[in-house]
């Protein structure tokens, strides 16, 4: 009914409560914990960690040594390039259990993660934002925001094909106009 069975490498570990969509791949040594969700035709690399009780939609790629801990959801078509890291507690400390400090963070539909970026726990990170390389994300992020930097600022705006878009809010690599309105934020006006 679905489509192909998931496919993960042997290396991999599944925990009990888990649920892998049809389509998804796992690559060489990842460890997936209890109770996580993946959606369907998804892409996870090697060595990556998800926490438990973490829910990420379908269409999403996740790149190598991704750690995604516990409190994190993914929406569809969702981009975490190599080496990138959620948190889930703003004050850790080894001998102290903050479990229930726990934040959830939520990363919306087609946003793009670049390679060492941090994202610091209990934000929201809206829909096709864009986050640089290396960043450091510490508070929530507008939807289309080309954001960059530690504290990770807004430099910019990007269109849903991931480009930045010009002076006048246009994407010239497919025609798409952008306005922006205060308090609703940048939308796509023909959609």
């Amino acid at each position: 009914m679905g489509g192909p069975e998931p496919w993960i490498h042997p290396s991999s570990i599944i925990d009990d409560g888990s649920i892998i969509g049809d389509g998804t791949k796992i690559w060489h040594f990842s460890h997936i914990m209890d109770n996580v969700s993946i959606g369907k035709n998804c892409t996870l690399g090697q060595n990556i960690m998800i926490g438990s009780g973490v829910k990420i939609d379908s269409g999403c790629k996740i790149q190598n040594n991704v750690s995604i801990f516990s409190g994190v959801i993914l929406e569809e078509n969702v981009f975490c390039g190599p080496s990138s890291v959620f948190t889930n507690i703003l004050y850790p400390r080894a001998e102290i259990d903050r479990r229930d400090e726990f934040k959830e963070t939520f990363v919306r539909k087609g946003v793009s993660i670049g390679a060492n970026a941090t994202i610091l726990c209990g934000i929201e990170i809206g829909k096709y934002a864009l986050i640089g390389a290396g960043s450091v994300v510490t508070s929530s992020v507008e939807p289309y925001a080309l954001m960059m930097g530690n504290p990770a600022r807004r430099v910019g705006w990007v269109g849903e094909y991931g480009e930045p878009l010009d002076s006048n809010l246009f994407c010239k690599k497919t025609g798409d106009q952008y306005k922006y309105n205060e308090g609703s934020g940048l939308t796509r006006c023909n959609k």
